[in-house]
């Protein structure tokens, strides 16, 4: 396994590197920047930053105003303080007007261990795809954070990144990421997994254990749960008959949800949802909140192996 990156910073570092040719990029803080990898943003270009305090419905609201102006506005914050506090903004001032700004929620999923249920964000993918014409961005890597950041600032339109704060591993070649195209991360005939985001790193050693076992994994990362790569999708469920999605969201409405829609209406194939049981989690170590949901990389591969029936 390769040295661990926080992903906030590179996420931050992304950002601002674009930011060097692209002026009409600008950064909204909620009291967060610094947290959320935007120091070196902050000091490079402070014309260009604006805090806040913690509004973070109103930062949505001036991003979508900035966003009219042809500026390009990144709010980055607390996952579900972006998401659940301010859904009906991003719904009604980014979504409905079709407003050119893109959120970020940082510390996703249930990487804000400690601070437990109202800190965590698990329903952040579905709520969000539901906005008509919103992307979700899931990057699973430092790769895949500073590719995701090219894609979201080359789209126009409103999008929501979910990133989280435990260290990231780089797990595979970085390539860039265009929406709704998947990546074939291992060709395999047993049985077709489908991961997202950074539950991508718990899912690669699942994979391992499987491979050792004798299972063949089709395994596909997807970069964006709410635009899907169909044919590639469909195509490995064709060939294997069953298929897994692995994700650090409820195992109902995120990529779970997209992928049982796509292959009811097009491949009826097995559908086996790896996800975190629809209940308030409880706070601790972010590892043990894993293991008490069942999400990590030993419990993937058990279940797996009871799917496919080896």
């Amino acid at each position: 396994m390769s040295q661990l990156t926080d992903p906030r910073k590179e996420f931050g570092r992304a950002v601002t590197a674009l930011a060097a040719d692209n002026d009409r990029i600008v950064v909204l803080s909620a009291d967060s920047g610094k947290s959320s990898g935007f120091g070196d943003f902050a000091k490079a270009y402070p014309q260009r930053y604006f805090e806040f305090g913690i509004m973070e419905q109103g930062v949505t609201g001036i991003a979508s105003g900035l966003a009219t102006t042809g500026l390009i506005p990144v709010f980055a914050a607390i996952a579900p303080f972006v998401t659940s506090r301010s859904f009906e903004m991003v719904r009604n001032d980014l979504g409905y007007m079709g407003q050119n700004a893109k959120i970020v929620g940082r510390n996703g999923g249930l990487t804000y261990s400690d601070l437990g249920a109202t800190h965590h964000s698990l329903e952040d993918y579905a709520i969000m795809r539901m906005i008509p014409g919103l992307v979700v961005f899931a990057p699973s890597d430092p790769g895949e954070i500073r590719s995701c950041v090219a894609a979201m600032i080359d789209h126009v339109g409103p999008t929501y990144m979910r990133i989280g704060a435990q260290g990231l591993p780089d797990l595979f070649p970085e390539e860039p990421v265009a929406i709704g195209k998947g990546r074939q991360l291992r060709e395999g005939g047993d049985v077709t997994i489908v991961s997202t985001g950074y539950e991508s790193v718990q899912t690669v050693a699942a994979v391992e254990m499987l491979t050792a076992a004798g299972i063949s994994v089709d395994l596909i990362g997807m970069p964006t749960p709410s635009h899907l790569d169909a044919e590639l999708i469909t195509a490995s469920a064709a060939r294997t008959g069953a298929v897994v999605t692995v994700e650090e969201h409820y195992e109902t409405g995120g990529l779970a949800g997209t992928v049982a829609e796509l292959l009811c209406r097009e491949q009826p194939t097995r559908l086996l949802p790896i996800g975190v049981p629809h209940a308030y989690q409880p706070a601790g170590p972010y590892d043990g909140l894993l293991a008490n949901a069942g999400i990590d990389a030993d419990q993937i591969a058990r279940r797996v192996i009871a799917f496919v029936g080896h």
